[in-house]
């Protein structure tokens, strides 16, 4: 992985009525992140034994948590992100993590 990404590991555990509003929701920002300069990947994944907890492994081109969080104040962050509260039965859970390495099969 090349140097300067900042990765994010972030888990959501949504309201069993609300997941389809949800996926929605976040649809849309994935697909307005990705057009972003610093955007590198974002993957989500639903987990295979609880249908309400979902994981989204984000990757950026940026150099620290703080310089991410001032590019993303955008109208479409801050609209996804005020919705949560009642999309979610807790907040969510988030890391971020130092990559140290990428295997890919070709």
């Amino acid at each position: 992985m090349a140097g300067g990404e900042l990765v994010f590991y972030v888990q959501l555990r949504v309201k069993r009525d609300r997941i389809d509003e949800w996926r929605r929701a976040v649809d849309e920002i994935i697909e307005r992140m990705s057009v972003e300069d610093s955007f590198v990947a974002c993957y989500l994944h639903q987990d295979a034994q609880d249908g309400c907890l979902f994981t989204l492994y984000e990757r950026w081109r940026e150099p620290s948590v703080e310089a991410f969080l001032a590019n993303q104040d955008k109208p479409y962050r801050r609209a996804y992100e005020a919705k949560l509260p009642e999309l979610l039965q807790k907040p969510r859970d988030a890391a971020v993590l130092k990559p140290l390495g990428e295997w890919h099969k070709e």
